[in-house]
């Protein structure tokens, strides 16, 4: 019989999301490709219609108290054991650090400790959220997955014994835009020939300041930008100084959003921090080059097939954004070698990594 394994997916009703739903989705569906498990999701109380909207590719099973309470009581009270709802289980995945009581060996995801470097980069109910998380983590996890080398490094920098971590990469799926669906968004969302793209939560760490202080130096090229209001940060203040060159286009169905991606001249995510930062291997699938930072999660992701920039330093983004418009030769080898990179890096793969530390949190 395949072991049965609890799977928390409240971050699936966050008002904004984000990342984090979009990597556990992604690595669901790696894990069902790869198989041998038998997964089931638990999550606050919600209605049927509002679980069923989310379309996860497993059983949701829901507990009768709404998320404030499920947090305190699985963070603070060690109560409702998963099991209440699910009966007997062979391990927990907390798949986004609401982690529950260890009735079971437990593995905890932890994206980012952004939260620890820089606290003040947090919505309030983060500054809330996240410090007892983290104790609650060190206090219950087996083992801790994070999403790259350079998440791993600074667990292991807050104290974590390095025999504890796992690291799993994310992925990407999906096929290259045909040019009938990139001519169809261009018209469904009225967007430019030519532009630059940002996808992301409007937030301090994804440095959009950083962007739009870069795009007022870069003459005629518009900027989209895709994404949701996060928190700290206006987002129609921020990209005032851009004017009619902005193209604000917020949540965008993901099948339209690759389309997007092949549509633009160059993407740009210059984050102060990233846990892995799928938009820019889901733009390298997609074949348009990418700028992104320096020193963060994003450079170890993009692994040399992307121009590399200073976040802090909004004239070297100008230069990276340059080194794609202004040689054609260079942004084609970017092209070419951002396509070979977002083929190493599939959900399978990940389905795989989580698989084995399934089994070895098992003693398979």
């Amino acid at each position: 019989m395949a072991p049965r394994i609890a799977v928390t997916v409240e971050q699936f009703w966050h008002r904004v999301p984000g990342g984090t739903a979009r990597a556990t989705r992604g690595s669901l569906g790696g894990l069902l490709e790869v198989g041998g498990f038998d997964l089931h999701g638990v999550a606050a109380r919600h209605r049927p219609s509002d679980v069923a909207s989310a379309k996860l590719p497993i059983p949701v099973h829901c507990f009768s108290v709404p998320r404030p309470a499920l947090y305190e009581s699985w963070h603070r009270l060690g109560l409702f054991n998963v099991e209440r709802l699910l009966g007997p289980v062979d391990a927990i995945w907390a798949s986004a650090m609401v982690v529950p009581p260890r009735s079971a060996p437990l593995v905890v995801t932890v994206n980012d400790v952004d939260f620890l470097l820089h606290p003040e980069r947090l919505s309030s109910r983060g500054k809330a959220f996240f410090p007892r998380a983290w104790e609650v983590t060190l206090d219950r996890a087996d083992l801790i997955v994070c999403p790259t080398q350079i998440v791993a490094n600074d667990v292991v920098a807050h104290g974590v014994d390095p025999s504890r971590i796992r690291v799993v990469h994310l992925g990407v799926d999906g096929v290259p835009a045909s040019p009938d669906e990139v001519l169809r968004v261009r018209q469904r969302y009225d967007i430019p020939d030519s532009f630059a793209l940002f996808v992301g939560t409007i937030e301090p760490r994804k440095n959009l300041v950083g962007v739009v202080a870069a795009m007022q130096e870069i003459d005629d090229l518009p900027l989209v930008v895709v994404g949701p209001d996060g928190w700290q940060v206006e987002g129609s203040d921020l990209l005032a100084p851009l004017g009619p060159r902005v193209h604000r286009l917020g949540f965008v169905p993901e099948g339209d959003l690759g389309a997007i991606y092949s549509a633009a001249t160059v993407f740009l995510l210059p984050s102060f921090a990233e846990g892995f930062g799928l938009p820019i291997i889901e733009s390298m699938l997609q074949g348009t080059p990418v700028v992104t930072s320096l020193g963060t999660a994003t450079e170890e992701v993009a692994a040399g097939c992307a121009v590399l920039v200073e976040p802090t330093d909004h004239h070297d983004i100008v230069r990276g954004i340059r080194q794609i418009l202004d040689d054609p030769e260079s942004a084609a080898d970017l092209a070419t070698r951002g396509r070979r990179r977002a083929g190493e890096l599939n959900w399978r793969a990940t389905g795989v990594g989580y698989a084995a530390v399934f089994d070895e949190v098992l003693g398979a």
